[in-house]
């Protein structure tokens, strides 16, 4: 049986893309509010029965801007909630989020029958793999951010070595900085000191409080922290030659749910119809996108 826990409705109305495409075609909200739903969505004879069954797709949400905001009204806005909206108008049911928090947790919940899925971001391995099938919709690079004052202090990159991160625990920000700390080691430099939390709310007080000295973290979050935050941050990127490489971020969904077929027929649509490309212009990280999705990278 599936359960419901803290479910939050994906309400349309709330999920407005914060830009227009230059089209000036709908936006993924309108587009599932218009859309075909159940038997008449393109994509639901796809679905498997105890999705149609609960006519929901329940997914682990957590606050991660840009990804997901919890409003003041408890609705889901953000990269995650347009992405959904335009999933849903290909399979013909809506998403809800449930709140939660912690990559365990989510991950835990997932297995437990708790989730149906939880869209990260996350770092597709080989390990994860194992247990959850990935749809690799997205790219990113680790950004440090740093107070205003204090750029002087952070001409680039390099200045990371031997600081105090904050990161959230078992997010990509881990595997970059071990590869970081390999390179400041290799130069002569102190590592960098990882202080591992639960969610990114909790990395950016640590910052604000003077517990740690950056704030590590993806670049759309930092160019969202940046923007909606003006003159109160600024942030440096890991280099390929630091070991940044680029990482590739899924959605994930438990093994054996029946659900990966359809959803990645569902992200196929909207790449090929442009609603993909309209949400990353949206927010600004067009360098982050991927040419296509690809369904279980490193196992597939």
């Amino acid at each position: 049986m599936r359960a419901k826990f803290a479910l939050i409705p994906l309400v349309a109305a709330a999920l407005a893309l914060t830009g227009c495409a230059a089209s000036g075609g709908e936006s993924p909200a309108e587009t599932a509010d218009s859309a075909p739903t159940g038997a008449d969505a393109p994509l639901y004879d796809l679905l498997p029965d105890d999705i149609k069954e609960a006519g929901v797709i329940t997914m682990a949400g957590d606050t991660h801007p840009p990804y997901r905001t919890i409003e003041s009204d408890g609705a889901f806005t953000g990269i995650d909630p347009d992405l959904q909206a335009a999933l849903s108008a290909q399979l013909g049911v809506p998403f809800e989020m449930a709140t939660s928090s912690g990559l365990d947790a989510m991950l835990t919940g997932m297995l437990s029958g708790r989730y149906d899925g939880f869209n990260g971001p996350v770092r597709a391995t080989p390990e994860r793999e194992a247990d959850f099938d990935a749809i690799v919709w997205m790219t990113t690079r680790t950004s440090y951010v740093y107070p205003a004052d204090k750029e002087k202090d952070f001409p680039d990159s390099e200045a990371v070595c031997g600081k105090r991160v904050a990161g959230v625990q078992g997010s990509v920000v881990e595997t970059q900085l071990e590869r970081l700390n390999e390179w400041c080691v290799a130069e002569g430099l102190d590592p960098a000191e990882l202080i591992g939390l639960e969610d990114t709310n909790s990395t950016v007080l640590a910052l604000n409080s003077g517990r740690a000295d950056l704030v590590g973290t993806t670049q759309a979050s930092a160019i969202d922290l940046i923007a909606t935050q003006a003159g109160k941050y600024g942030y440096v990127m890991q280099t390929d030659e630091q070991g940044a490489g680029v990482d590739q971020l899924a959605m994930f969904l438990p093994k054996g749910s029946g659900l990966a077929e359809p959803m990645m027929a569902a992200f196929e649509a909207i790449f090929e119809d442009g609603q993909y490309e309209e949400i990353m212009a949206a927010y600004g990280i067009e360098d982050a996108s991927v040419d296509k999705p690809v369904l279980n990278p490193y196992t597939g």
